[in-house]
C-alpha cells in the first residue's frame, strides 16, 4: 500500500518537491502492481486529502497560524477536515480479503478536495 496526497493527482503550486514525490508513489503503484500481481501481492494507493493532524492544525515553529489558507475546509465540499480514521479505514479495507480484486488503483480521500471550491451555504 502506497500512501500519496491529493496534490499527487491533481497538483500544488509551490510544493513542486513535495507533488514530485507523490506522483513517482503513482508510478510505482502502476508499476508494481503487474510486477507483484503474480505473486498474489496487491499494491494500491491511497491519496488523502488534508487531514486533521497536528501539522495541519497546530502552529508551526515561530508562527502563529496552525496552516495555510489553502487547506481551511471552507474551500473543499466537506464541511470539515478529514480524520486519520478515514484514512485508517480505507486502509484496513484495501489490506482486506474484501478488496481482493483491487490492484493498481488510486483511492482519492480527500472529502472533494479536488473538485473545486465548494458554494457557499443558501443561509450565509
Amino acid at each position: 500500500m502506497n500512501i500519496a496526497s491529493t496534490p499527487g493527482v491533481g497538483g500544488t503550486a509551490m510544493y513542486a518537491p513535495y507533488v514530485a514525490s507523490k506522483w513517482a508513489l503513482r508510478g510505482l503503484t502502476k508499476t508494481a502492481a503487474p510486477e507483484l500481481g503474480r505473486d498474489r501481492i496487491r499494491v494500491n494507493a491511497i491519496h488523502p486529502g488534508v487531514i486533521a493532524t497536528p501539522f495541519i492544525t497546530e502552529p508551526a515553529v515561530g508562527s502563529d497560524a496552525p496552516s495555510p489558507t489553502s487547506t481551511r475546509p471552507s474551500r473543499s465540499p466537506s464541511p470539515a477536515w478529514g480524520e486519520p480514521a478515514d484514512i485508517t479505514r480505507a486502509l484496513l479495507f484495501l489490506t482486506s480479503d474484501e478488496a481482493s480484486f483491487a490492484t493498481g488503483s488510486e483511492f482519492v480521500i480527500g472529502g472533494g478536495l479536488l473538485l473545486g471550491p465548494a458554494l457557499k451555504s443558501e443561509g450565509a
